[in-house]
C-alpha cells in the first residue's frame, strides 16, 4: 500500500518485495520544502531507491536536488574530461564509450556498487535519464541488506569478519587493456579495503559489500577460498528475490542508497544500433565500517568528494549545449 505524507501530498508506491518505490507528489525540478526531504529520505533508507517519473531537470536542477541530502562530488575520480560548468555531472553516455572501449552501454557492465574502490564510496547516486532506445535498457538494483540476511547465520558469522580489496578497472576486457583510458587508470590506481560485510550508518542494518565489478578477492584467504565465497555471496547478491528492475521513460530520475544496494546497467543492448545517455551524480559518502568496528583503509588513491583527485585534468572549456542537459 502506498504510504502518504500528507502535508506535502508526497505518494511512495512500493514496487517488489524487499526493493524499490516510486514517489509521486514531488516536483524535483524545483526546491523542496524541508518536509518533503525528510519523506524522500525515509523512503530511500526503507526501499533503498526510489523513482520519479516525467520530472523535467537539467544539469543544475539535478545537481541541486542532489545537494538537499548531502554534499554533491566530483563527477567521477577518473573523470578527465568533465563539463566545465558542471563538474559534478558524469555521463553515462553510449557514444562516449564507443570512442573508449567500443560498443558499451555502462562504465562497468557487472553488478556493482559506485565507486567502492574509494575509501570513501558515494553514499548515494542519483541517475537521470536523457537519450534512452526505444526499448531494452532497464537497470536492476538489488537490496544488500536482504541479500545478507538471506544468508544462513554460520555463513553470516563466517563473513562478518572478513574484509576484500576493491579495485577500479579490475575486469576491462582485454580490446580495453591498451586503451588510453585504461593507462591513466593504471596510472593513478583506485584501491581499497572494505568490510565484506559493512554496517549502515543511518539504519544500522548489516549489508553485504561486495561486486563483481570491484572487489577483487578477500584479504587473508587463499585465491582458492576467496574465489569460491565471493562466488556464493555473488550469487547472493544477485538472486532475483532482492532486486527489482526499473524501465526508464523521459524524464525519469533513480535515487539509490548505495551503501545498501548493487545495481546491475542494460544486458541486452549490444546488438542493437542505439544510443542511451544518461547523467549521474553522487553524494560524499563516510568511510565503511565493519560489524567489528574497523573502518575501511586506503591501499591507492585518496578519498572521494567534491574537489577533484589530484592527477584528474582541469575541466574541459566546451559548453554541454542545452540539448544536451533536458531531460
Amino acid at each position: 500500500m502506498s504510504q502518504r505524507a500528507s502535508d506535502q501530498a508526497i505518494q511512495v508506491k512500493p514496487l517488489a518485495g524487499h526493493i524499490g518505490a516510486e514517489i509521486h507528489g514531488a516536483d524535483i525540478s524545483k526546491p523542496l520544502p524541508d518536509e518533503a526531504v525528510t519523506a524522500i529520505r525515509a523512503a530511500l533508507l526503507k526501499w533503498k531507491v526510489v523513482f520519479f517519473r516525467n520530472q523535467p531537470l537539467g544539469h543544475a536542477e539535478q545537481i541541486a536536488f542532489a545537494a538537499r541530502f548531502g554534499e554533491v562530488t566530483y563527477a567521477h575520480p577518473h573523470e578527465d574530461e568533465p563539463f566545465d560548468e558542471h563538474p559534478e555531472i558524469l555521463a553515462i553516455d553510449s557514444r562516449r564509450y564507443d570512442r573508449r572501449y567500443g560498443r558499451r552501454f555502462s562504465y562497468e557492465n557487472r553488478w556493482h556498487t559506485d565507486v567502492t574502490a574509494a575509501v570513501n564510496p558515494p553514499a548515494a547516486s542519483i541517475l537521470r535519464a536523457h537519450i534512452l532506445p526505444p526499448y531494452g535498457g532497464d537497470t536492476t538494483w538489488t537490496n544488500l541488506v536482504a541479500a545478507y540476511e538471506g544468508l544462513s547465520a554460520p555463513v553470516r558469522a563466517l563473513v562478518d569478519g572478513l574484509r576484500a580489496e576493491h579495485r577500479f578497472g579490475l575486469r576491462f576486457a582485454p580490446q580495453d587493456q591498451d586503451s588510453p583510458y585504461l593507462r591513466k587508470v593504471r596510472e593513478n590506481p583506485l584501491i581499497s579495503i572494505h568490510p565484506v560485510v559493512r554496517v549502515h550508518p543511518e539504519t544500522g542494518e548489516r549489508a553485504l559489500f561486495v561486486s563483481p565489478g570491484f572487489t577483487s578477492h578477500i584479504v587473508g584467504l587463499s585465491p582458492r577460498e576467496s574465489s569460491a565465497i565471493l562466488d556464493l555471496l555473488f550469487e547472493q547478491i544477485s538472486r532475483p528475490a532482492y532486486t527489482v528492475r526499473f524501465r526508464w521513460e523521459p524524464g525519469s530520475i533513480a535515487f539509490w542508497d548505495n551503501r545498501a544496494t548493487a545495481h546491475l546497467g542494460p544486458q541486452d543492448l549490444g546488438h542493437l544500433d542505439v544510443e542511451r545517455v544518461l547523467y549521474r551524480v553522487t553524494l560524499t559518502g563516510d568511510i565503511p565500517v565493519g560489524v567489528d568496528g574497523v573502518r575501511s583503509e586506503i591501499v591507492a588513491g585518496e578519498p572521494f568528494g567534491k574537489r577533484p583527485p589530484s592527477k584528474v585534468k582541469p575541466a574541459r572549456k566546451d559548453k554541454a549545449p542545452e540539448a544536451e542537459v533536458q531531460a
